[in-house]
């Protein structure tokens, strides 16, 4: 997404996906009132991530939609609370204490130079074969990753090896993101 969203749309998007969460664990419910801002109703990929008590609890997203961004947060609200594979699925019990976190993203770039990857503002999507690993921007930064330990646990992400990015036939994506979350 090319445009900035505002305080107040990011607000609404984080309310948006907490709703969906508790609903969709609550209920089985999945009805999201429509947006009337434009922001809103762009297509562009974005992943939500849920922590509990400031460790990750699931994160999924996609690079691309076919439904307008607050469609899409809810739905990735839903599958990071349910579906990542890391975890088990969110029940009842855990609507006490989780946090939401939004990223927004960019379209993805192809890239032949690594060094056109910027810590901290670029992410990395990797593909080679059938494999393939993303990590978000704020991963790195979070870990006080260099660009070559980002590269490389990418790799590991993708279930490869961690020289896997330096092969000719892997194809290396940069991305960036609006990141914003709840206060918790």
């Amino acid at each position: 997404m090319d445009q900035e969203l505002t305080l107040k749309e990011k607000a609404c998007l984080l309310a948006i996906a907490r709703q969906a969460v508790i609903n969709w664990i609550r209920l089985g419910a999945d009805y999201i009132e429509p947006r009337e801002e434009n922001s809103l109703n762009v297509r562009s990929g974005c992943f939500v991530t849920i922590k509990q008590k400031g460790k990750l609890r699931g994160c999924i997203g996609n690079f691309q939609s076919e439904q307008p961004l607050f469609k899409e947060v809810a739905e990735m609200a839903k599958a990071s609370a349910t579906k990542d594979p890391r975890f088990y699925p969110m029940k009842e019990a855990d609507l006490d204490n989780f946090s939401i976190e939004i990223s927004v993203l960019s379209p993805l770039h192809k890239i032949d130079n690594i060094e056109e990857i910027i810590v901290g503002r670029h992410g990395i999507y990797l593909e080679k074969g059938y494999y393939r690993g993303v990590l978000l921007p704020q991963v790195a930064t979070e870990h006080k990753w260099d660009r070559k330990t980002f590269l490389k646990q990418t790799c590991i992400k993708a279930g490869l090896s961690t020289e896997a990015w330096s092969a000719e036939d892997t194809e290396i994506y940069i991305f960036t993101a609006q990141i914003f979350g709840e206060e918790h």
